[in-house]
């Protein structure tokens, strides 16, 4: 008897992925809960395990494709001990299959994809209010919020659409160029899809402004050097850098919880707790995964914390719990050589922190020329919710406790 073996549900508003790689070949046999196949989705990567024990009958898609929730990704005998041999169809199996993958390859254009016949996604009732003022059809409105729905800035987007003038009709999609001699054509991952994805849509929404200052690193290198060796022999961890970072902006936060908050259509989330992100280069690019009630942790669990976290990123093992829900971000392009940057905002986050390069710097103390650690930050914030003065004061409130770390301790 064959067993199907399905893409199982892969988290809150993702419905596709793209096969990575089958672990068995057609005719191999498994024991029950053995990895099968890797699924690569736009957060996580995903080992789908085998139901039952079995052999491997037959592969509905190849490396590469693009598959729903719940498609049959291959067939399995169960219980089969010998190989089976595979037809000449299963030889080429993506040919019938293929058929049934939606044109949609974007995770915002498959979400509406799963509703069945006419009828629409879920909908936020401030855009539903928005849709009837102005005759929109909720229905050829594509929802970039949360599994498909559909918010008012989508209904606006409709709007504006609309009321484009007809003289100036929107381009038809060119077909893709042809690749020259020495040019390789490569498909981007989901992930790269979708940080590209949520890049343009943060500058298309929010009006996203960044201040800069800097900051002399060397009370805190000085404290790292005194207590390194004791901390390590205590603890078993390194102190780094951004512990000190996390626990300065948790404080700066509690003073200035607009940037701690997100905009939702007409109304403002304040949030209280302090949920950080921490930018780190993962195996398949960029990810943030989340340090959850920061401003609960020593320094010591924040650096265990974000070293454990790091390296899974690299390995790829990070769940989605730890990819989302986030309330605030910090990003380190120092350690890449950065002398500065303008980070962009992570959706719907209205602040995000940039950490750059340590540099030798001449600077003036007690009115002498003298040279000192200097590393320079930035923050990117929304100005719809967050004024000038806030975000500048916010960035000295680190300033103060990165250059004076003993307040950190003492809570002034």
């Amino acid at each position: 008897m064959s067993v199907e073996l399905k893409v199982p549900q892969l988290g809150e508003s993702i419905t596709e992925a793209v096969v990575g790689t089958w672990h068995k070949k057609v005719g191999e046999s498994f024991a029950a809960d053995e990895p099968l196949v890797l699924l690569e989705t736009d957060k996580v990567t995903v080992d789908v395990p085998a139901p039952v024990a079995g052999t491997l009958e037959s592969i509905q898609f190849k490396e590469g494709d693009t598959v729903q929730v719940g498609h049959v990704l291959g067939l399995i005998a169960e219980g089969a001990a010998k190989a089976a041999a595979p037809s000449a169809k299963e030889a080429a199996p993506a040919a019938p299959v293929a058929k049934e993958v939606p044109a949609a390859s974007t995770p915002a254009a498959a979400a509406p994809a799963q509703a069945s016949g006419e009828r629409t996604p879920p909908v936020s009732p401030t855009a539903e209010q928005v849709a009837q003022a102005n005759g929109i059809d909720l229905r050829s409105v594509k929802g970039s919020g949360p599994s498909g729905r559909i918010t008012k800035e989508d209904v606006q987007r409709e709007i504006d659409r609309k009321k484009a003038p007809a003289s100036a009709p929107a381009a038809a999609p060119s077909a893709p160029r042809a690749t020259g001699e020495r040019e390789e054509r490569v498909k981007m991952t989901p992930l790269r899809r979708r940080v590209a994805q949520r890049l343009k849509e943060a500058q298309n929404t929010a009006a996203m402004l960044t201040t800069f200052n800097e900051v002399d690193m060397g009370e805190v290198m000085a404290l790292r050097k005194t207590y390194q060796d004791r901390f390590v022999a205590k603890h078993g961890v390194k102190l780094g850098f951004m512990s000190f970072f996390v626990r300065a902006a948790v404080e700066a936060l509690k003073e200035f919880p607009q940037i701690n908050a997100e905009i939702d259509g007409e109304d403002v989330i304040f949030k209280h707790h302090y949920d950080i992100g921490v930018a780190v280069s993962g195996k398949r690019g960029l990810v943030v995964p989340v340090l959850r009630d920061a401003d609960t942790l020593s320094l010591a669990e924040l650096e265990k914390s974000i070293g454990d976290l790091g390296t899974r990123a690299r390995a790829d093992k990070l769940t989605l719990n730890e990819l989302s829900g986030g309330t605030f971000t910090i990003s380190n392009g120092g350690i890449f050589g950065s002398m500065l940057s303008t980070p962009i905002l992570n959706p719907p986050q209205t602040g995000i922190l940039g950490m750059h390069n340590i540099v030798d710097r001449p600077v003036a103390r007690n009115g002498q020329v003298v040279i000192r650690p200097v590393m320079f930050l930035a923050l990117s914030y929304d100005h719809r919710l967050v004024d000038g003065r806030e975000a500048v004061q916010f960035l000295v409130r680190i300033k103060d406790f990165i250059e004076d770390p003993t307040r950190l301790l003492i809570d002034v």
